[in-house]
């Protein structure tokens, strides 16, 4: 893909598509109403988001649910008006007058400015135009764009509020984050409803919790998750999968720390460019001890510690610069390689507290990483492996709507590493394995790693959410950062090249996302809990336990239900805990050694001979049936 074909796809994403323009646009229409309702509201922004848009305000009043059909009601007043968006570019000077008047993102003149816009207005360079937008009597600094009148934006509502800090800096004003949602008809807003709906009774938090899977706790920290005995069987489950995939394509299973020399990430580069997302460094003991006796302040550690001055430690960002030193602890051949590295290693970012949400954005996560040493000649053959597996993956578990992103860097951004002709060859060979795959692709510039391009498959779930999970990465950089090399066949040493590909990504994510994708309901293989042994009365506790014993000593996560409830309260529990398989046993499975077979959702199948149950479980487990 040439330089300028790149430059024309990174000007096409930030174009504004016409749903963006028409909820850009109701961001105004709810600027309009509350400034109607409450005329000392202070605006600051109101972009456009995924699903919707939002307006940040400063406002005394406590905006809550209850008053949202106040604002629904007059932002249809102002629908109602069909007033057009009206475009005026002025001078600075002209848009900094309005703004200390108070004109600017009001209907009208307050008395005191609108001193969000003076500080927006001071951001806009020198050289840009500066634009306002009116309907009716609401005039706003705006760029733009727009549709043509209020009455295109009718389909819309107000979805919630919450607190925010004024251009996201927690030093800055605490505002109000009034979100809304808006679609061309009627008829998609309703859908766009009802699939919220649909996620809120799939919300992994709430059925991780119900089904006992995981929990936060404050004790142990925000986004630190505490896997439960069934949660942790699930996410063993998938790991015993993966690994079976591993072991037959040669991967070798590693382990390494959680912590590492700040040296080590100075050296990949993940140090300082990761460091707003990182968890503080960790200064060396003797330092401490030393700057403690000379009285040094804390801003003598950091900054000693972000310059390399004071040697120190990181929680791990990533683990790819622990598998180098792996691969670099022993001489390597041309005939050694491909090196293939796998680890369950858990990572951790800083993420800001109001990002954080349940196990799909967390503090602590453990990715199913593994990196490739391989010579440039076995890129093609590795990629299109790695590709097999993400696919293999998402097809057991019958994610197979998905499609295919590349994430290439921006040829006009500094945040890359490494020379323009080595990204030039790595995107080339990612751009020629995908189209080897023959799957529909999207190119996205300015989404690469910071040391390499990469694949992402974005997985939609059941109610059409999209997900990024499954990504393969190619990276000619941090070889040469860690001047990493192979004896090859002419006796020279060569650089090798390095892949890295996580099939999940996360398995807290990933776990998160089973959760919701399949409604609590997992494939039987991946159950915490496969079946339950339902005795109809306690003197059959021993056939049932007897009947669970065989099961176990296959392999099979079983329980017996001793309550001395009727029978069919134990099969509205069992469903509840979303159990595959229910297995009633009463005088006449006693007596004949069979069992009456129910399934949580194909009801009752009727009654067979234990073996048989067993053969066919079997079977179903072995394929990992969905």
């Amino acid at each position: 893909m040439s330089d300028t074909k790149q430059r024309k796809s990174l000007e096409e994403r930030h174009q504004m598509s016409d749903l963006e323009r028409l909820r850009h646009s109701c961001a105004h229409v709810l600027a309009t109403a509350i400034t109607r309702i409450w005329p000392d509201a202070q605006l600051a922004g109101g972009p456009p988001v995924e699903n919707g848009f939002y307006y940040d305000i400063e406002l005394q009043h406590r905006i809550t649910p209850d008053d949202f059909a106040k604002i629904e009601a007059e932002m249809k007043k102002v629908v109602k008006e069909n007033s057009p968006f009206e475009k005026t570019v002025v001078s600075r000077d002209e848009a900094l007058e309005m703004a200390q008047s108070g004109r600017l993102g009001a209907i009208a003149e307050r008395g005191e400015a609108s001193k969000f816009k003076v500080d927006l207005l001071n951001d806009i360079p020198e050289d840009e135009e500066i634009s306002l937008f009116q309907n009716n009597d609401f005039i706003d600094l705006c760029a733009g764009p727009h549709v043509g009148r209020t009455g295109n934006c009718k389909a819309f509502k107000v979805m919630s509020v919450a607190s925010a800090f004024y251009k996201g800096d927690k030093d800055r004003e605490s505002l109000q984050r009034v979100y809304g949602t808006c679609f061309k008809n009627k008829t998609e807003l309703n859908e766009h409803l009802e699939a919220l709906e649909e996620a809120k009774k799939r919300d992994h938090r709430r059925l991780g919790k119900d089904l006992g899977l995981f929990t936060i706790d404050e004790a142990v920290g925000q986004g630190l998750i505490l896997w439960k005995p069934k949660g942790a069987l699930v996410r063993r489950s998938l790991q015993d999968f993966i690994t079976e995939e591993l072991d037959r394509q040669g991967y070798s299973q590693v382990y390494t720390p959680h912590i590492g020399k700040l040296d080590l990430y100075r050296t990949s580069g993940h140090f300082p460019y990761y460091q707003e997302s990182q968890f503080p460094a960790i200064a060396e003991r003797d330092t401490l001890e030393k700057l403690s006796d000379e009285n040094a302040s804390c801003s003598t550690l950091t900054n000693g510690l972000s310059t390399g001055e004071i040697e120190g430690y990181m929680l791990r960002p990533m683990n790819c610069p622990h598998h180098i030193k792996i691969y670099d602890s022993d001489p390597h051949s041309y005939r050694d390689l491909p090196v293939r590295l796998a680890e369950f290693g858990t990572v951790y970012r800083w993420e800001q507290s109001g990002e954080l949400g349940g196990m799909t954005r967390v503090r602590g996560f453990t990715q199913d990483d593994a990196h490739i040493f391989c010579t440039p000649d076995q890129v093609d053959d590795e990629i299109a492996s790695c590709l097999d597996l993400v696919k293999k993956v998402l097809s057991t578990l019958g994610m197979e709507d998905y499609r295919v992103r590349l994430s290439f860097s921006d040829p006009d951004s500094d945040k890359y590493v490494g020379t323009r002709d080595v990204w030039d060859k790595a995107e080339a060979s990612l751009q020629k394995a995908v189209e080897h795959l023959g799957v529909d692709y999207t190119v996205e510039l300015g989404e690469a790693a910071f040391y390499g391009p990469k694949i992402d498959f974005v997985v939609k779930d059941v109610i059409g959410r999209d997900w990024q999970l499954g990504t393969v990465q190619l990276d000619f950089n941090l070889p040469e950062r860690f001047d990493l090399t192979y004896v090859g066949a002419d006796n020279n040493r060569h650089r090798p090249v390095m892949i890295h590909r996580a099939p999940f990504g996360s398995l807290e994510r990933f776990v998160g996302l089973l959760i919701e994708h399949f409604e609590g309901k997992f494939p039987t293989w991946l159950a915490p809990e496969q079946v339950r042994v339902l005795p109809l009365s306690d003197k059959f506790i021993e056939h049932a336990e007897a009947a669970a014993k065989r099961l176990a000593d296959i392999g099979t996560r079983v329980s017996v239900d001793r309550a001395s409830e009727k029978l069919g309260a134990k099969i509205r529990l069992a469903r509840l805990d979303r159990v595959p398989y229910m297995l009633v046993i009463g005088a006449q499975e006693a007596e004949t050694d069979s069992v009456s077979v129910r399934h949580r959702d194909r009801e009752n199948l009727g009654t067979q001979s234990l073996d048989d149950f067993i053969n066919q479980l079997n079977e179903e487990l072995k394929n990992r049936s969905l």
